[in-house]
């Protein structure tokens, strides 16, 4: 009987059954559950993926924002997503039910680098253990005390140092404009990407290696070349399409092979940095954060929470987090500093006036330079670096704003939205340092939490702004930046992990 069934359908017939198939089994398996949030209109098999701005998720967002209000829901491939803003509901995921939000969801391309073993990506008793053992073990090696400012200062030296080593040569080309039209080129302007990427980095590789890395050793260039691709590949279309489609990505070339072959080589860097450890390794003395992780593991060899591969997780997602952020964020600064000149020229009166140029700048200065501080905490409001900040995932069923969001859902917390709420900025679109100045003293808006909120907030954050602090008064003190000659700076940003300027040049006049 089955066999005459076969034979009198013919292909096309079979197609369309299979097709029909397919949609159903594709409704049922993603249709939303009863009270879910708001949803775009969904389309077979693709979900929302064509609602994607992949030159610009962030204006994306918003437009699905400004229709569907402060929660929506999206599916990408087999992901459920839930989509908060306004900080009402912000708070209310990360704040007063951040216990129902602290786990990370499972995103395809992330679970190749960000191992569910690490700080980043672990949830449950794993990552309490390993973000108290990290936050004790920075501190005693120095967060938050004079010794680790000493560090940073030391780094802002050799910053001004290898800058001032370019500059011989930016100002070459810029009087090769203004002043002798016949000189041969003697150079060109400079990228100071990987220079602030390598300041940052030794900053934290300080306290994983206990030592830094010169600005001239080729092989660290090489790995800090890896970093800033990997994450700029982040948000290339074949990398978003794997985090859709995993199963079939992972045959095809694209961006991600790129970014899993890149992160191949940082684990082979940092397991050559273990090793050197483990041969000279002293119990009772630990040198840095590797030392320190390694007593811990000899203390019980069963243990499941601290073995070396956790060691491996942890120190590599340190060192990337601890890095792309800040540096991110101070090239975004010396960007708008040049593209406001007027804006800069006020930062070194106030530098000149409270610190001179007799000192290097310290921490305790901060309290007293209130419009550089405000200046510095414009650039991250406008720089927006997380604009989503890091996803979580509902633990448990759980309610937000009267919606119900199942276990197992994505929820991202749109920072963007906070970063430039018009109702609370008075030029959100606008740099403008006087957001957070009130009566000429510094004043801190609750909207800007670049650093996230709740009990999965940034871990390095005091370690990040004392380093934008330090490294930027350090810079300013000692240059005024500007454009290349006939060169207008694009404020355009680039999307990766982390939302960073697009490469540019830039002339470092000492002063």
């Amino acid at each position: 009987m089955l066999h005459f069934l076969w034979d009198s359908v013919s292909l096309q017939t079979f197609l369309i059954f299979l097709f029909i198939f397919l949609l159903l089994a594709d409704y049922m398996k993603n249709r939303n559950p009863k009270n879910f949030p708001p949803t775009p209109l969904r389309l077979p098999f693709l979900g929302h993926l064509y609602l994607v701005d992949f030159k610009d998720p962030v204006r994306g967002v918003q437009r699905q924002t400004k229709r569907y209000g402060d929660i929506f829901g999206l599916n990408m491939g087999s992901m459920k997503i839930v989509l908060v803003s306004g900080m009402r509901l912000v708070k209310e995921v990360l704040v007063n039910q951040g216990d129902k939000f602290l786990e990370r969801p499972d995103i395809p391309i992330d679970e190749q680098i960000f191992s569910k073993i690490g700080l980043i990506s672990s949830t449950g008793h794993l990552w309490k253990a390993q973000r108290r053992f990290t936050l004790t073990t920075l501190r005693n090696f120095g967060l938050g005390k004079r010794s680790l400012e000493e560090r940073i200062q030391e780094e802002c030296r050799y910053l001004v140092d290898v800058f001032r080593d370019e500059q011989g040569e930016c100002i070459q080309e810029e009087c090769r404009y203004l002043v002798d039209v016949f000189r041969d080129e003697q150079g060109s302007p400079f990228n100071p990407q990987l220079k602030i990427t390598n300041a940052v980095a030794n900053v934290i590789c300080s306290l994983i290696f206990g030592n830094r890395f010169d600005y001239h050793d080729e092989d660290f260039q090489r790995l800090l070349k890896l970093m800033n691709e990997m994450t700029a590949l982040h948000g290339a279309v074949t990398s978003q399409l794997y985090n859709n489609f995993p199963s079939i990505m992972k045959y095809l070339p694209g961006a991600h092979q790129t970014i899993f072959k890149h992160w191949r080589l940082l684990q082979n860097f940092m397991q050559e940095q273990i090793n050197k450890h483990k041969e000279d390794w002293n119990p009772s003395e630990s040198r840095d954060y590797i030392d320190s992780y390694l007593l811990e593991i000899s203390k019980d060899r069963n243990s499941n929470t601290f073995q070396e591969e956790h060691l491996m997780a942890c120190s590599l997602d340190l060192m990337f987090a601890g890095t792309e952020t800040t540096s991110s964020t101070l090239r975004w600064a010396l960007l708008f500093m040049a593209v406001h000149p007027e804006i800069q020229a006020r930062v070194q009166a106030e530098i000149d006036a409270v610190i001179g140029q007799a000192r290097p700048p310290a921490l305790e200065d901060r309290n007293k330079l209130h419009y550089t501080n405000a200046v510095i905490h414009e650039v991250q409001r406008k720089g927006n670096v997380i604009p989503f900040n890091v996803p979580r995932m509902a633990s448990e069923d759980t309610y937000v704003d009267g919606y119900y969001i199942p276990k197992g859902t994505i929820v991202m917390t749109n920072l963007t939205a906070l970063l430039f709420d018009k109702n609370e900025w008075k030029t959100p679109d606008t740099f403008n340092p006087e957001h957070f100045l009130k009566d000429g003293k510094f004043w801190k808006n609750e909207y800007f939490i670049p650093f996230s909120t709740g009990k999965r907030s940034c871990l390095g954050e005091l370690l990040a702004r004392s380093e934008l602090f330090l490294f930027f008064t350090s810079l300013l003190q000692k240059f005024t930046f500007q454009a290349p000659p006939d060169t207008t700076l694009s404020l355009q940003p680039m999307m990766g992990i982390a939302m960073a300027p697009q490469p540019y040049k830039i002339c470092a006049v000492p002063r």
